[in-house]
């Protein structure tokens, strides 16, 4: 297989690891309401586990709010019971055909936390991405090996591998800085 080919393959794995990590973040809690702290929770829809996002519409029309409006008013109940049991600690208040939460603000310490935990997936996607060089510096030795590249190409490739790490590297850190800061200063 040629140095390009590795190449793309695995940055194509890089750029997933950080959109999975900007996927992951927008569950976070910060002191702002936002659709997407609710839209992945999973509710128990008539005995099959559904995310909220499929059952209702979710909007957040005020800064400490977010808003849930079923598809379906049979299933508020079981909305409700979601958002109670998971990690959130949020109280939903039913009100007619939807739900409200309300979201309170969070304390400096509880921010901190946050940050840590925000940290940590961060992390998480940083030992996400040496793992997909690891596999590509790998891969380059073994076409290197089988005399499909020679030894420039390999070390060529080894070097972008290791510039498109660097790369990926910097966003993941740029994303942790603006959440980071989002969540100290909301």
């Amino acid at each position: 297989m040629p140095t390009r080919q590795i190449l793309a393959a695995h940055e194509s794995n890089m750029a997933k690891a950080v959109d999975f990590l900007k996927n992951e973040l927008k569950s976070v809690r910060t002191g702002r309401a936002a659709p997407g702290l609710v839209e992945n929770l999973t509710v128990d829809y008539y005995g099959s586990p559904t995310p909220l996002k499929s059952l209702a519409t979710i909007a957040a029309p005020e800064p400490a709010m977010i808003v849930i409006k079923p598809f379906d008013p049979g299933c508020l109940k079981d909305v409700e019971k979601a958002i109670k049991t998971s990690e959130l600690s949020l109280a939903p208040v039913l009100d007619g055909k939807m739900i409200r939460l309300n979201i309170p603000p969070l304390s400096e310490e509880r921010r901190k936390q946050i940050v840590q935990q925000v940290k940590q997936l961060a992390e998480k996607s940083k030992v996400s991405i040496r793992n997909i060089r690891r596999d590509a510096n790998k891969q380059l030795d073994e076409e290197q090996k089988a005399k499909t590249i020679t030894e420039d190409d390999c070390q060529k490739g080894k070097d972008n591998t290791d510039d498109i790490t660097k790369k990926y590297i910097d966003q993941i850190d740029e994303i942790l800085k603006v959440k980071s800061d989002e969540i100290m200063n909301s």
